[in-house]
């Protein structure tokens, strides 16, 4: 039997795998990417699945960690986003890094391998009638004039935020000197050692020194239809929590817990700027957590009052762009299809998921979702005590509240535990474990809920599988 092909728009992370799904389901695909015909404001390449902001894809402790379960799950689902980031993986810790070259290399050449993905390059600003099945997956950098075909039909005001953009160093410039290498508390990851980010040490004079500087530095003015536009907390600018406070950094980016300079054993520096390896040579570092709308001369000149960066040449300097995304909860069915045109299916950051890895595990249900109706069979999405599931349940049934009549408050969300539904009873842990009784008893919780989600997915998988054959 010849199926007709399924459409999908946008050639990031979630497209790229949602044609894939489809692709090795036997669905023929037309994969389309405005790039390069239509440039953004965040790309530099034509690439598909090209990283624009980290290239981190976080914690790869699958145990422990609601991210790293989210990459266990896609592993088992044969992801290929996860199977580029295995391959193309740099040291960060317990952290899954990867050389953003070559991942979004090795994504483009499987798509453009794959027999049944068909690739066209140009702007989609409406969808064709005869398109009966749509993936859209263009990401928060979604081309305004698709945005307003969306907004048209939705009768929804998109929603907005800012996204930041950390700069990248040359590792040879960092003053090792000053800096040491170290993951915090020593922690070994993928492909990592123990001792996997560059640290920078400050006293609490040079720390108070830096906030002020960021605090008062030249910034990226917003135009008028800007100003209203609000950031998502995950990704807040560095000077934006320098403006909370002058602590607010200390517990966040610049925190200095599980670090000691192997150099001044026992002395505690105030703060510490943490750098991770951005590619597979090692020659290229990111500020980690240091997304910024400082302008790029600012930058330079703030940025090389850290100690060990006084001399630090940059790569690239950070950047801000506007992120749109669908109120998904009112707008989107079960199976992330728009409801008041069901040939649509919406897939990625634009359905209000946040995060690389989150991103493509949408990109790879919706894939699944539209593979299945157009072979005829059954669409059953994974259970919410998946990880999978967790997330599809925020982004299409996540709590809706309004303000004085104001607009919805549905807002981006990262995959994290309170995502998950309960357990059925608490598990049993060492209460006499040296961790302590509550870590040991919050760390034997997330055992369980990662135990039960990888059985419910393996379940699933194989009814899924059985329902294809």
């Amino acid at each position: 039997m010849t199926l007709k092909p399924v459409h999908v728009v946008g050639g990031g992370l979630a497209g790229s795998e949602a044609a894939w799904q489809l692709g090795e389901a036997g669905v023929p695909v037309v994969l389309h990417e405005m790039r390069p015909l239509r440039a953004t404001d965040a790309h530099k390449t034509d690439g598909y699945a090209e990283l624009v902001c980290s290239n981190s894809f976080r914690s790869d402790d699958a145990e422990h960690n609601a991210v790293g379960l989210l990459h266990e799950e896609m592993r088992r689902l044969s992801s290929l986003i996860m199977r580029c980031g295995d391959t193309n993986q740099v040291p960060a810790g317990g952290a899954l890094a990867v050389d953003r070259d070559g991942f979004s290399h090795a994504v483009t050449a499987a798509l453009e391998a794959h027999p049944l993905i068909a690739r066209e390059r140009g702007e989609i600003a409406v969808p064709p009638a005869d398109w009966d099945s749509v993936v859209i997956a263009t990401g928060p950098l979604t081309s305004p004039a698709l945005a307003e075909t969306i907004r048209a039909l939705t009768g929804e005001t998109q929603l907005a935020f800012f996204d930041a953009i950390a700069p990248i160093v040359h590792r040879e410039s960092i003053d090792m000197g000053t800096a040491w290498f170290q993951s915090r508390y020593d922690k070994a990851g993928p492909g990592g050692s123990g001792a996997d980010y560059i640290n920078c040490p400050l006293t609490r004079e040079q720390y108070e020194a830096f906030v002020a500087a960021l605090i008062a530095g030249d910034k990226t003015e917003f135009k008028d239809w800007e100003a209203a536009t609000p950031y998502f907390n995950g990704c807040l600018p560095i000077e934006v929590m320098a403006e909370r406070g002058v602590e607010t950094l200390r517990h966040g980016p610049m925190k200095p817990f599980g670090l000691t300079d192997p150099r001044a054993p026992g002395v505690k520096p105030y703060a510490v700027v943490q750098l991770r390896q951005d590619n597979k040579l090692g020659t290229l570092f990111n500020m980690v957590g240091f997304q910024t709308k400082l302008k790029h001369g600012e930058q330079v000149r703030v940025f090389r009052t850290i100690p060990g960066l006084q001399n630090a040449e940059f790569a690239r300097l950070g950047g801000l762009h506007r992120n749109t995304f669908l109120n998904s909860p009112v707008l989107l069915d079960e199976t992330l299809r728009l409801k008041k045109n069901p040939a649509w299916r919406f897939a990625g950051q634009i359905t209000g998921c946040e995060g690389y890895v989150e991103s493509a595990a949408v990109g790879l249900m919706a894939g699944r979702f539209a593979a299945a109706e157009r072979r005829g069979e059954p669409i059953v999405a994974p259970p919410p005590s998946t990880a999978h599931g967790a997330i599809l349940a925020h982004i299409t049934g996540g709590h809706i509240e309004t303000i004085d009549n104001g607009p919805s408050s549905f807002q981006p969300m990262n995959i994290n535990f309170g995502l998950f539904p309960p357990l059925a009873q608490a598990p049993d842990f060492d209460r006499k474990s040296p961790l302590g009784r509550g870590t040991a008893k919050a760390l034997a919780k997330k055992s369980a809920i990662t135990r039960r989600a990888l059985a419910d997915l393996d379940a699933w998988r194989s009814a899924q599988a059985q329902a294809a054959e």
